[in-house]
């Protein structure tokens, strides 16, 4: 007879070990994770490079850049109810796979002008929807206690974007315009293979039986789903824009070299990167309205500091590490609150939803940036606005999100996780 357990955690004993092949699954689930953000992020290291041999304007270089962000984003959506229905041994493959085409295309034949580049990036954005197959793989795995923890380390495969920043160009120079896409292409064909043959869906997994249609609507009128798209809308959307926009940003208004603003950028995201675990792992120690509140309000006074364009050495550095530690700290906090709130059987959908938030609010601000900057060869108005929207998230955190989790803690009580759906079922 099947029964749920009544532990404190909804899922198992507190305390009990995680089997190891969780800990394998959630490593393979990361590196898939990483290896195709290195491809959805293949563009934005060479817009420098695409804006002075097409000639483009500074809005049509942030177009370039910014378009496979919002069709990864956007992919999410029913990536992630996909996923819920057929989990991640059968997605995460489809996903890699597919995005080898628009790569090898980028690569060999799509770089001779914007519209091959749009049309190619377009395509490119279906690397981003690989997010929305790890959470909920990942979540499956791992009892509630151990969420946070867990999906901030597979989300520390967005530094990908990292990987892609530091040798893109280098392998563009010691080769040609196709070298780095070629490489990419077959790393991920080897992990489209190694997935196909190692993956294994979590024992016990909820898996919906509603269509489509109905689960997504269904997600729509879940709390949880709007909270935390609005504070990974400006948390990890605050991290892409940064990621895809920075060399343009320190290019431009600092004059540094394309390979220098790179370089930067790299050590940005691999910031970033480290701390979104950490955010998950405090999350599951101290909260997440706490995490969270403590990264908006660095967000806050980093984005204030760099309004006024202060000498890169030392306060524009610490500036903008201060912003990229507490971007991936509060990235990987809202997953923790993701995985505190959500039905078992929904994570996959409102993952989607979530992550499509994240992605579309790094969509707007390098085009917002690079309109300013054409109007006022300034980046302060933008800096300012995400000061301002950064500071509403905080505000937002520390009353509507803070009583949810307030009310989720008492509707829970002992049995906490059960009213969640995550109870765990026992034979």
């Amino acid at each position: 007879m099947v029964q749920p357990s009544k532990s404190k955690s909804g899922s198992s004993p507190s305390g009990a070990p995680v089997p190891g092949r969780a800990w394998l699954m959630l490593a393979l689930a990361t590196i898939g994770f990483a290896v195709n953000f290195w491809a959805w992020a293949l563009l934005s290291p060479l817009g420098p490079r695409f804006k002075d041999s097409l000639d483009l304007s500074s809005f049509e270089q942030s177009l370039l850049v910014a378009v496979p962000v919002v069709v990864g984003s956007l992919g999410r959506i029913p990536v992630g109810a996909l996923t819920d229905r057929f989990g991640g041994r059968i997605m995460f493959p489809i996903v890699t796979a597919v995005t080898i085409v628009p790569v090898l295309y980028l690569g060999l034949a799509g770089h001779s002008s914007l519209a091959a580049l749009l049309a190619g990036g377009f395509f490119l954005g279906v690397g981003g929807t690989a997010f929305a197959v790890g959470v909920p793989f990942v979540n499956a795995w791992f009892p509630p206690e151990r969420r946070g923890m867990a999906i901030g380390v597979f989300g520390a495969g967005m530094g990908g974007t990292a990987i892609s920043a530091l040798t893109t160009v280098k392998l563009v120079d010691a080769g040609s315009m196709a070298t780095p896409f070629v490489l990419t292409a077959v790393l991920l064909a080897v992990y489209a293979v190694a997935a196909a043959l190692l993956l294994r869906d979590a024992p016990g997994r909820t898996v919906p039986t509603e269509p489509l249609a109905r689960r997504l609507a269904a997600t729509a009128r879940l709390s949880i789903t709007w909270q935390a798209s609005a504070l990974y809308a400006v948390a990890f959307g605050g991290y892409v824009a940064f990621s895809v926009y920075l060399p343009t940003y320190l290019k431009t208004g600092y004059g540094l070299t394309q390979a220098d603003a790179a370089n930067r950028m790299a050590g940005f995201v691999l910031l970033a990167v480290a701390m979104r675990p950490m955010g998950g792992w405090l999350s599951d120690r101290l909260g997440p309205v706490r995490v969270l509140s403590g990264s908006l309000a660095v967000v806050v006074a980093g984005a204030v500091a760099q309004s006024f364009t202060p000498a890169l050495a030392p306060a524009g550095t610490l500036a903008f590490l201060a912003m990229a530690a507490a971007l991936g700290a509060g990235s990987g906090a809202t997953f923790a609150l993701v995985a505190l709130l959500t039905p078992a059987s929904k994570v996959g959908s409102v993952t989607g939803v979530v992550g499509a938030a994240g992605g579309l609010g790094g969509f707007l601000p390098p085009l917002v940036m690079g309109s300013l900057y054409g109007a006022y060869e300034s980046y302060a108005v933008g800096l300012a606005l995400l000061a301002v929207v950064a500071a509403a998230a905080l505000v937002f955190t520390l009353t509507r999100v803070r009583a949810a989790v307030e009310g989720e803690d008492r509707a829970s009580g002992p049995g906490r996780g059960q009213r969640t759906g995550t109870a765990h079922t026992t034979v």
